[in-house]
């Protein structure tokens, strides 16, 4: 099996040169607009999405702000705080005089 490089010849003239840039230069022309009205689309679609973004901040610092509670207090609340003590004792001795009585 013979392999060989077989490349066209992509040899042009000076004329078919300049007929290609001219071509290439009339489409480009011609695709401002629609890349225009691409970019206008794309900068509409960013503005939404900060817009978007902005809103969803808000919403979530006024949801915290609603809700103040930190860690430390949840854990206080869960574990009782000093005016709790008194409570504690009156039920573990409500529990005691059940059992005995």
């Amino acid at each position: 099996m013979e392999t060989t490089n077989q490349q066209p010849e992509m040899e042009m003239s000076a004329e078919k040169l300049e007929e290609q840039k001219e071509i290439m230069l009339e489409f480009y022309k011609n695709s401002m607009p629609y890349l225009n009205a691409q970019l206008e689309y794309e900068k509409l679609l960013l503005q939404i999405d900060e817009t978007r973004f902005k809103r969803s901040s808000i919403q979530y610092q006024f949801a915290m702000m609603m809700n103040p509670q930190s860690q430390e207090e949840e854990d206080v609340e869960k574990s009782g705080s000093d005016f709790d003590i008194d409570k504690s004792n009156t039920a573990e001795q409500n529990k005691r005089k059940l059992k005995r009585g």
